[in-house]
């Protein structure tokens, strides 16, 4: 076995060509380089291959695409479809359903942030914020907020 030998054709970004080596015709296909840090534009691949391609208008609509999963995210975290009469059979149910469609987004909204798009980044942070305001602060709350419902504890000097 050669273990200092490593042929590594192939591996970058090729076009379609054909290569000779020794006799034997070798085809390389076209790789794009996946980013490794963040960088601005819209010519970037989003969950999809190959989406949203180099239109600027589909990059708008993978933005909003991805802050919708963030913001339904958000709203799948905080709201309240349980009745109050139902079953635990049912309701375990409905949380366990529930449960798995909330994660689903969140890895949908990670592997698109994973795409290293600064525009993905900040739409993604933007629905995930705006749906904590909207169903998860006390913001739009109907009830005044009370010392046992406090997510922070109280602070004193």
């Amino acid at each position: 076995m050669d273990h200092g030998n490593h042929d590594m054709r192939g591996m970058g970004p090729t076009m379609n060509n054909t290569n000779t080596t020794g006799g034997m015709m070798m085809h390389t296909h076209h790789r794009m380089m996946m980013h490794m840090t963040f960088f601005w534009g819209n010519n970037a691949e989003i969950l999809f291959d190959g989406w949203p391609g180099t239109r600027p208008g589909m990059y708008v609509l993978a933005l909003i695409f991805v802050f919708c999963l963030a913001f339904i995210g958000e709203w799948l975290s905080h709201c309240q479809l349980m009745k109050p009469g139902s079953t635990h059979i049912a309701s375990g149910l409905i949380q366990t359903i529930l449960h798995a469609v909330r994660i689903g987004l969140a890895y949908l909204v990670m592997l698109a942030v994973m795409s290293f798009n600064g525009g993905v980044f900040l739409v993604a942070v933007a629905g995930h914020t705006l749906g904590f305001l909207f169903f998860g602060s006390r913001v739009f709350k109907k009830s005044p907020p009370s010392d046992k419902t406090s997510d922070a504890p109280l602070m004193s000097c």
